[in-house]
């Protein structure tokens, strides 16, 4: 395995991905914000209109204890944002899957956030498409070619 780099330019990309994660997780909770949710609210939605899925498997992609996923969900059910139904190839696990007005909210939020998508308009494709391949390698092997 290699050691990291600690070059000036390495620490340079490093502290600007930072940067935009930041910028990135601002806009998503003022986004949320808009529609009375909190930062991770909105975020549970935004993976369920992906498609539903078990708490654990929420917990997991969003590096969580499970309780707090299901407490999450507890209030987005609440609000009429998400449903759990039972999954079809296990009926002793529940999926937790968004409403209509539950997904219209997820795409609303999507749809509010500017932040990356301006800069990214003035790339060329060719540009966006080699900032994808480099994000996807950094990301590693696992990360599926046709996700995000």
């Amino acid at each position: 395995m290699a050691l990291p780099r600690t070059d000036s330019l390495t620490l340079e990309v490093v502290e600007l991905i930072g940067t935009v994660v930041a910028r990135y997780y601002e806009e998503y909770d003022q986004a949320a914000a808009a529609h009375s949710l909190t930062g991770a609210q909105a975020r549970v939605l935004g993976l369920l209109a992906l498609e539903p899925m078990p708490m654990r498997r929420i917990a997991r992609k969003l590096k969580c204890e499970p309780s707090n996923v299901t407490g999450i969900v507890d209030r987005l059910e609440v609000r009429g944002l998400v449903e759990r139904r039972p999954d079809p190839s296990d009926r002793r696990v529940k999926l937790a899957a968004p409403t209509e007005l539950g997904a219209r909210t997820a795409r609303e939020l999507r749809d509010s956030l500017t932040f990356a998508r301006e800069p990214l308009a003035e790339l060329s494709d060719a540009e966006r498409t080699v900032l994808r391949d480099l994000l996807r390698r950094m990301l590693g092997e696992g990360y599926p070619a046709g996700a995000g």
